[in-house]
């Protein structure tokens, strides 16, 4: 019984990287509009690099510093707005899949032991929630009217976040930064 009051406490985290503060401005407007014509949960703009890891939290950021060490700041670009199948990828911008971007997850990944199932697809969503084929469609559409750049935007990626995310709450209200890294320039 005394061995396992001693065990530190499990929680899920994920590695985010964070646009820099003229875009985060942009993306939050943006999700703002959408969120007010189709719901969801307010989140901070991200790019997830590692998806989500049961660790304590001594450990994921130890696991987090080490990772960041090694990633040095990189560009990411929009492909375009998308939609996808589940409530975390709703609606997304795209990115282009560079050496840059997939290496930067790739490096983190391994730090952390993550392994995913499927593919990394980098993307940086601008709602979550479970809508229809159709009013994903229109979602998509507006993302698309409110800002008609916005699926060509490319911006440096210069400081990463270790997030506390339980996926089991879709309110997001349990979320929180636990720590953030300013990456070396290139």
């Amino acid at each position: 019984m005394e061995a396992q009051e001693v065990q530190a406490a499990k929680h899920v985290y994920s590695v985010w990287a964070l646009p820099p503060e003229d875009v985060r401005e942009r993306l939050k407007n943006l999700m703002t509009g959408l969120r007010s014509e189709f719901g969801g949960p307010e989140f901070e703009p991200h790019v997830t690099v590692v998806g989500a890891i049961s660790l304590t939290e001594e450990d994921a950021v130890d696991k987090f510093r080490s990772a960041c060490r090694g990633v040095k700041a990189y560009t990411a670009t929009v492909e375009k707005v998308a939609t996808g199948t589940f409530f975390y990828q709703c609606v997304f911008l795209l990115l282009q899949p560079t050496p840059e971007v997939m290496e930067a997850s790739l490096h983190c990944t391994g730090h952390f032991g993550y392994r995913s199932s499927a593919p990394y697809m980098p993307h940086l969503s601008l709602l979550y929630g479970d809508l229809s084929d159709e009013e994903k469609k229109k979602a998509q559409a507006k993302a698309n009217l409110l800002d008609e750049s916005i699926g060509s935007v490319s911006f440096q990626i210069s400081r990463l976040a270790l997030y506390e995310t339980d996926t089991e709450d879709q309110s997001l209200k349990s979320w929180k930064k636990v720590s953030e890294y300013n990456l070396d320039g290139n």
